[in-house]
């Protein structure tokens, strides 16, 4: 039977380190982008209400679209990495269905 020790770090997620680092990516892409196409049309406002605007664009999208998207699209990438590990242990050249 397995340790909950054991258990426990096996379904934890990237460390806090990755997370932040995950984090910052999608709030720079965020920012590039937001800049990019909203510029022109926030380029006359204050900057008070320019940061306003483009925070609220951004904050929301990261929170609840990037950082989950790419916390999933690594966890599939782990998933396939340890199922390729797994297999190559076995003998194996393919990951096997589960």
């Amino acid at each position: 039977m397995p340790s909950l020790r054991t258990t426990s770090a096996a379904v934890a997620g990237p460390s806090i380190h990755l997370r932040a680092a995950f984090t910052w990516l999608a709030v720079y892409l965020m920012i590039m982008l937001t800049q990019l196409l909203l510029g022109p049309l926030l380029g006359s406002l204050s900057l008070p209400l320019r940061t306003l605007v483009v925070t609220g664009v951004v904050v929301p999208t990261v929170v609840y679209a990037l950082v989950p998207a790419i916390l999933r699209a690594y966890a599939v990438l782990r998933r396939r990495a340890t199922g390729r590990y797994v297999n190559r242990t076995k003998g194996m050249c393919r990951p096997t269905s589960r």
